[in-house]
């Protein structure tokens, strides 16, 4: 059996999310609903990220397992799927491997990007979220460190009954500042929980508004205790930038 892996990227504005669900249009529906119609059979797809509603991808990957022969070539594949995609959803690349791979379970790390602006701008808002208030940036570079190494990410998730353990090791996360007045958090681990990193933008940010200090923070990745987390940030500042495989497997 072969294997077909897309690289997808996608605007969120308007679905619930990557996974499919009975009241609202998914990513995921978009995709499969195309890849049945051009092989003539159900074929359901994987994805390495479940992305939350109005959460957006650049670099999301997921695979299909093939029973036939796909019908398009290989480097037509992302021209054909995405013509009949919807516009907000176009395929970046496409590769069919003939060793079993798995879009999720073989993802060695991810990365996303979460964007603030004071600009306020009719450009700005499907992609960043509008910072009204006074933010102290040296607080905000530095509490970004707060997060950094292996850490249980209770406080800092939603309750998921599927998740097994909230332990995560984050790489990399820091904030740069990309043009006046515009900042963005760009953050990497093994493995990310439900709405991880809306809370820990939330937590610094209320740090960097004073709400917060540098230590409460702390002391509340410590605790595992979700009654001493900040206000998610919204979704639309967050992106799924990309996912990593080993080297050996040749992905993208």
């Amino acid at each position: 059996m072969t294997t077909l892996i897309l690289k997808i990227e996608y605007d969120g504005t308007n679905y619930g999310g990557w996974q499919i669900q009975p009241n609202a249009p998914s990513i995921q529906e978009e995709i499969e609903k195309v890849l049945t119609g051009l092989v003539g059979s159900k074929i359901g797809i994987v994805g390495a990220g479940r992305t939350d509603a109005g959460v957006h991808a650049r670099g999301q990957v997921a695979h299909a397992k093939l029973g036939t022969k796909f019908p398009v070539p290989e480097k037509k594949i992302p021209y054909v799927l995405s013509s009949k995609l919807p516009d907000d959803i176009r395929i970046v690349d496409a590769k069919i491997v003939d060793y079993d791979f798995h879009a999720r379970f073989d993802a060695i790390a991810r990365e996303y990007s979460y964007t603030i602006t004071s600009q306020n701008s009719v450009f700005n808002r499907l992609f960043s979220t509008l910072i009204n208030y006074k933010l102290d940036f040296n607080k905000l570079k530095k509490s970004a460190d707060i997060f950094i190494g292996k850490h249980d990410f209770t406080t800092f998730s939603k309750y998921n009954p599927d998740t097994k353990s909230y332990i995560c090791e984050v790489k990399k996360c820091q904030w740069k500042e990309i043009s006046d007045g515009t900042w963005k958090l760009q953050i990497r681990a093994d493995r990310f929980v439900y709405g991880m990193v809306r809370s820990v933008v939330g937590a610094v940010i209320d740090i960097a508004r004073g709400k917060r200090t540098i230590k409460e923070v702390k002391y509340a990745l410590k605790d595992c205790d979700r009654k001493k987390v900040s206000p998610l940030a919204p979704a639309n500042g967050l992106v799924l930038e990309k996912i990593f495989y080993p080297k050996k497997l040749h992905i993208f």
